[in-house]
Protein backbone atom coordinates (compact mmCIF):
# COMPACT_ATOMS: atom_id res chain seq x y z
CA UNK A 1 0.00 0.00 0.00
CA UNK A 2 2.89 2.49 1.15
CA UNK A 3 4.60 1.69 -2.49
CA UNK A 4 1.38 2.23 -4.70
CA UNK A 5 1.11 5.73 -2.77
CA UNK A 6 4.49 6.92 -3.07
CA UNK A 7 3.98 6.28 -6.60
CA UNK A 8 0.72 7.81 -6.97
CA UNK A 9 3.03 11.05 -5.64
CA UNK A 10 5.38 10.68 -7.91
CA UNK A 11 3.55 10.86 -10.66
CA UNK A 12 1.51 13.30 -9.35
CA UNK A 13 4.85 15.59 -9.51
CA UNK A 14 5.70 14.81 -12.94
CA UNK A 15 2.82 15.50 -14.16
CA UNK A 16 3.06 19.17 -12.29
CA UNK A 17 6.17 19.36 -14.53
CA UNK A 18 4.51 18.88 -17.38
CA UNK A 19 1.80 21.00 -16.39
CA UNK A 20 4.24 23.83 -15.63
CA UNK A 21 5.63 23.16 -19.47
CA UNK A 22 8.88 22.49 -18.34
CA UNK A 23 9.37 19.19 -20.19
CA UNK A 24 8.46 20.48 -23.66
CA UNK A 25 10.88 23.59 -22.66
CA UNK A 26 14.08 22.02 -21.82
CA UNK A 27 12.96 19.44 -24.73
CA UNK A 28 12.26 16.77 -22.01
CA UNK A 29 16.22 17.15 -20.68
CA UNK A 30 16.74 15.54 -17.46
CA UNK A 31 19.93 16.79 -16.68
CA UNK A 32 18.13 20.39 -16.80
CA UNK A 33 15.12 19.69 -15.25
CA UNK A 34 17.40 18.36 -12.54
CA UNK A 35 19.32 21.68 -12.57
CA UNK A 36 16.66 23.70 -12.41
CA UNK A 37 14.86 21.92 -9.34
CA UNK A 38 18.28 21.98 -7.58
CA UNK A 39 18.07 26.16 -8.29
CA UNK A 40 14.92 26.31 -6.57
CA UNK A 41 16.00 24.12 -3.71
CA UNK A 42 18.89 26.58 -3.41
CA UNK A 43 16.69 29.10 -3.08
CA UNK A 44 14.31 27.58 -0.96
CA UNK A 45 17.32 27.76 1.32
CA UNK A 46 18.21 31.14 1.73
CA UNK A 47 17.09 34.09 3.32
CA UNK A 48 13.93 34.84 1.16
CA UNK A 49 12.45 30.99 1.76
CA UNK A 50 9.56 32.42 3.35
CA UNK A 51 8.63 35.50 0.48
CA UNK A 52 9.73 33.29 -2.06
CA UNK A 53 7.14 30.24 -1.09
CA UNK A 54 3.76 32.71 -0.59
CA UNK A 55 4.81 34.25 -4.16
CA UNK A 56 4.58 30.41 -5.46
CA UNK A 57 1.44 29.27 -3.90
CA UNK A 58 -0.03 32.23 -5.10
CA UNK A 59 1.07 32.42 -8.21
CA UNK A 60 -0.16 28.24 -8.63
CA UNK A 61 -3.15 28.96 -6.84
CA UNK A 62 -4.47 30.95 -9.54
CA UNK A 63 -3.30 28.87 -12.48
CA UNK A 64 -5.08 25.81 -10.60
CA UNK A 65 -8.09 28.25 -10.01
CA UNK A 66 -7.61 29.29 -14.27
CA UNK A 67 -7.59 26.18 -15.43
CA UNK A 68 -10.79 25.22 -13.79
CA UNK A 69 -12.49 28.07 -14.87
CA UNK A 70 -11.67 27.54 -18.31
CA UNK A 71 -12.57 24.24 -17.69
CA UNK A 72 -16.13 24.98 -16.59
CA UNK A 73 -16.59 27.72 -19.52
Amino acid sequence: MKRRERTRHLIELGGLAVKAGLVDLTDDDRATLYGAFLTVADKLQGEERGNVLVLWQRKGKRAFEAEQEARNN
